[in-house]
Parts: structure tokens; C-alpha cells; sequence
């Protein structure tokens, strides 16, 4: 079964005169005979320049900032978070508020229930469970009742994805013998191959507005390709994967594995300026965008175990939300 995992620098101004100030006068620099001004001696005492001490060199004070700490505000969602976690012995759906707050068990089951998705409505939540002996889709109302399996192959079936309209679910499949992408009907019927490539293709996620679908290939990279599968292109190429459109459509999240660390990085739509946003030695996967598009939501390993995280979209702002021995991945973001 599949699963993800997914500084602030201080401005120091420094007085440049201050320290041009500090350094030692040549002796070529040092004047003969220093006359002193009426505030250093009256007229009549003043001694023979013969007899008179060297000139010191006034060090005239700078004003030097102090040093100020740019206010970084933490990443914090309204949303709601459906995610996937071990804390009961095996892995449930459970649901919390955006701050972590009231994390309630969705699925109940001896399987393992991995993969949350909401539906565009919020009244459903797909997941991939093992429960009937291999990887499945099934879905239930967002309060954990109704669990239904959608799909019935030998084969496995995972990475729910719902269309915009909430009317389609791609989801990835091993089916046609190795992983490819499907869509479906909302109900499970008329299962379709999108992809039909012998490379593994993979972890696909909707345009906002329904026509494009972006997807991890072994191919090379991230692809785009039309709704109806036609015109697949290379978008981003490397070891990359996992990605999420932004919900104006504008950015897409990705995961890179930069050698060895995966990190999270974000990208215009058309694949250009790649940015990473967690630079951290440890395994960071994305999970997906706030709802109001402003905040990223991934998993990290920097804490020992896998926790969630947000951040803001720029990186800043980072926020745990999980904290605890067990493993806590695979965060899905929907309005409360």
C-alpha cells in the first residue's frame, strides 16, 4: 500500500564608520603639531609643540541599529484535516480542526485505511483500504459512516482523487499489469485507463477547473495530460512527484528528492521557477493546499516519527500540528 512522507535570518546593520573608526593611523598620518581648539586648552598654557603629546584620533560615535527580527507569522488553517494514522495499532482515517484540535477516528476498522480525500462538498471522504485482501477505493460521509467500496479487481487500487464537480475519481491501478491511471464514475462504474503507457504512472491530481490532470510518471518526471487522458507532456523533469495544483491554479506542490531528501517544492503550472520550500535534512512529501490557497500541508520526519505540518506558502510559518510516538501522514485539507 502506498504512503506518502512527505530560516529566519536577523538584519544586522553594522556602522561601517565605526569600524573604519577603530583602526590604527599610520605614522604618516600623524601630524607634527597638533594645535589645540579653545576648548582643549586656553592660549597661554599651551605647550611648545616640542613638548606636546601626540594627537590621538577622535572616534566619533555611530548610531548602530539594533538588531531586529522580521515577524514570521505561523502557517495556521481553518480547515478541516482527514489523515492517516497508526496511533490505534493499525492505520485509521481520522479527522481534526486546523489547529489540531479534536481528532476523532473516522474509519474503525482491523485494516489499514490510508489516503484521505475530501469530496468538493465535504460531505465525503475516499480512501483506499486493504480490508477485502488487496488495495480497494471506497468512500464514506465525511462522519465516518457508510463506508462503501467502490471498486472490486484483483488487482490494487489506491490514490483517490475527486474531480472539481465531484461527478469523476481518478485513482491509480495495476489492473492492465502495471500502474496505471483510471477515472470513474463518482459511484465506481465505467472505469477508464487514462494513461495507457508502458512506464508506471502515477499519484494524479485535477486542474481546479477539470481539464488537465497532472501526474508522476517513471518516465522522467511530472506530466500533464488532458481530462480525457489525450496529450500527455513532460512538465517538470527530475526525481519528482506528488502533484498538487493550488486552488486558483497558478502553482503546483510537488515532492523532489533532492539526493537522497525529499523536500517539498512548489512551481508555476507551466513547470517554470522551481522553488524548495523546506530546505531540512529530513523526508518532507506534500499533501495538498488550504482551501484558500495561502498555506501548504506535508508530512516530515523531523521529528522522529512522521508528523504534519503547515507552512505558508512561501515556506515561512512552519506549523506542527501532530505530535506524538505514531506516524500521522497523508493530511487532505477541506473547508470546516
Amino acid at each position: 500500500m502506498t504512503n506518502k512522507f512527505f530560516r529566519i535570518p536577523l538584519l544586522i546593520a553594522i556602522g561601517t564608520m565605526f569600524l573604519a573608526g577603530c583602526a590604527a593611523p599610520s605614522p604618516a598620518s600623524v601630524p607634527a603639531t597638533v594645535q589645540p581648539t579653545a576648548a582643549q586648552a586656553p592660549a597661554a598654557t599651551q605647550q611648545p609643540a616640542a613638548t606636546q603629546a601626540p594627537a590621538v584620533t577622535a572616534i566619533n560615535p555611530t548610531n548602530t541599529p539594533e538588531p531586529v527580527a522580521t515577524k514570521v507569522v505561523l502557517g495556521t488553517i481553518k480547515d478541516r484535516i482527514a489523515f492517516n494514522t497508526n496511533r490505534d495499532g493499525n492505520i485509521e482515517i481520522y479527522v481534526m480542526n486546523g489547529d489540531g484540535t479534536g481528532v476523532t477516528n473516522l474509519s474503525n476498522n482491523p485494516a489499514d485505511d490510508v489516503e484521505p480525500a475530501w469530496s468538493p462538498d465535504r460531505k465525503k471522504i475516499g480512501f483506499t483500504s486493504n480490508r477485502d485482501g488487496n488495495d480497494e477505493i471506497y468512500v464514506m460521509n465525511a462522519n465516518g459512516s457508510g463506508q462503501k467500496r467502490l471498486t472490486n479487481n484483483p488487482a490494487d487500487d489506491n490514490q483517490f482523487r475527486w474531480s472539481p464537480d465531484g461527478k469523476k475519481i481518478l485513482f491509480t491501478s495495476t489492473r492492465d499489469g502495471n500502474r496505471e491511471i483510471y477515472v470513474m464514475n463518482a459511484d465506481g462504474s465505467n472505469p477508464v485507463n487514462l494513461t495507457n503507457n508502458p512506464a508506471s504512472d502515477e499519484l494524479p491530481d485535477w486542474s481546479p477547473d477539470g481539464t488537465k490532470i497532472a501526474f508522476s510518471s517513471d518516465r522522467g518526471g511530472i506530466y500533464l495530460m488532458n481530462a480525457d487522458g489525450s496529450h500527455q507532456t513532460l512538465l517538470y523533469t527530475g526525481s519528482a512527484g506528488f502533484p498538487f495544483w493550488s486552488p486558483d491554479g497558478k502553482k503546483i506542490a510537488f515532492y523532489q528528492d533532492d539526493g537522497g531528501n525529499p523536500e517539498v517544492y512548489v512551481m508555476n503550472a507551466d513547470g517554470s521557477n522551481p522553488v524548495n520550500l523546506t530546505n531540512n535534512p529530513a523526508e518532507d512529501g506534500v499533501s495538498g493546499w488550504s482551501t484558500d490557497g495561502t498555506l501548504i500541508a506535508f508530512s516530515s520526519n523531523r521529528s522522529g516519527n512522521t508528523d504534519i505540518y503547515v507552512m505558508n506558502a512561501d515556506g515561512s510559518g512552519l506549523n506542527r500540528l501532530t505530535n506524538g510516538p505514531a506516524d500521522n501522514d497523508a493530511p487532505s485539507l477541506s473547508k470546516p
